[in-house]
């Protein structure tokens, strides 16, 4: 289980993150005084149970990435704790943690012109000694992930030529190669046409059915979200709205609770799953047109 313990998290408010050299990952400065943070988490806690799908809700700034960069181990809370199976992840070395967690991001751009076989290969540094190459074994391993997300024909082809969708898999199969129980998930479908959003989203529930993949994602797609997760949290402004099983939590209240959008949240007749329709403002009324006055000039 991955769990998210009363954590908070902010940057520093006066730079970047990564420009302010005088602080750490966690806000603490070299002098031993902590900067101003402009804070973006608020006491949040979210469970991962194993083997479950959670999605991760919540307009833009919400916190939504920030949370799933504290749950990879790649962000320390200035308050609170992330937990791996009641371990810290402070506690834990960094390849400890990528060889249980696998990140898959919303978009890849690799430096260099690699091969779909290179990308996936990458996936297997956790499992390597500084300047092992990867063995016949870690080529296994890498086809069985190419063959879980329909890839195997590609495993030749440039990584830049691939679409949008077969680039997502190409990412998910890093993943899966990586050998980790967990995948944590941003936006996996947020650039992809409805094509892909559909076949990316369905290898998902099958991964999670077939290989026991623990999924987190943080999503935008509310119709993504009622077909996948089993269990929900909504993040607005850094704190959690409302966390819970996916039917109870995705409602017409909170739906209008967190994007200010009145919204229909149905059961499909024939999938059963929740469907949500936003509603189209309805027009605001203008000022009525003044009517001239009468001639009453005989």
């Amino acid at each position: 289980m991955l769990q998210a313990a009363d954590v908070s998290f902010g940057y520093a408010a006066t730079a970047s993150p990564v420009a302010d050299n005088s602080a750490d990952l966690s806000g603490a400065r070299r002098d031993g005084r902590h900067a101003a943070r402009r804070l973006v988490l608020d006491h949040v806690s979210a469970v991962v149970p194993r083997g479950g799908i959670v999605g991760i809700l919540g307009p833009n700034g919400s916190g939504k990435t920030t949370l799933l960069r504290l749950l990879s181990g790649t962000r320390v809370p200035s308050g609170g704790q992330v937990l791996l199976d009641d371990v810290p992840l402070t506690r834990l070395s960094r390849r400890a943690v990528a060889q249980r967690i696998a990140v898959v991001p919303q978009e890849t751009h690799p430096a260099f012109e690699y091969t779909v076989m290179e990308m996936v290969l990458m996936g297997r540094h956790p499992h390597l000694r500084l300047f092992q190459v990867e063995g016949p074994a870690d080529l296994a391993v890498a086809r069985d992930a190419l063959g879980a997300t329909g890839l195997v024909d590609l495993e030749s082809r440039r990584f830049s030529t691939l679409s949008g969708g077969e680039k997502q898999r190409v990412v998910i199969a890093a993943a899966l190669a990586q050998a980790s129980e967990i995948l944590l998930l941003d936006e996996p479908t947020a650039s992809l046409d409805l094509k892909y959003q559909l076949e990316v989203a369905s290898l998902l529930i099958r991964l999670n059915a077939e290989r026991g993949l623990t999924l987190a994602i943080s999503t935008h797609d509310l119709n993504l979200a009622a077909s996948l997760c089993r269990t929900v949290v909504m993040l607005r402004g850094g704190k959690v709205l409302a966390a819970g099983s996916t039917s109870d939590v995705l409602t017409a209240a909170h739906v209008r609770a967190l994007y200010d959008v009145d919204a229909d949240v149905d059961v499909h007749e024939h999938t059963g799953q929740l469907i949500v329709t936003p509603r189209r403002p309805r027009p605001q009324p203008g000022p009525r047109a003044q009517s001239p006055p009468m001639d009453t000039r005989p």
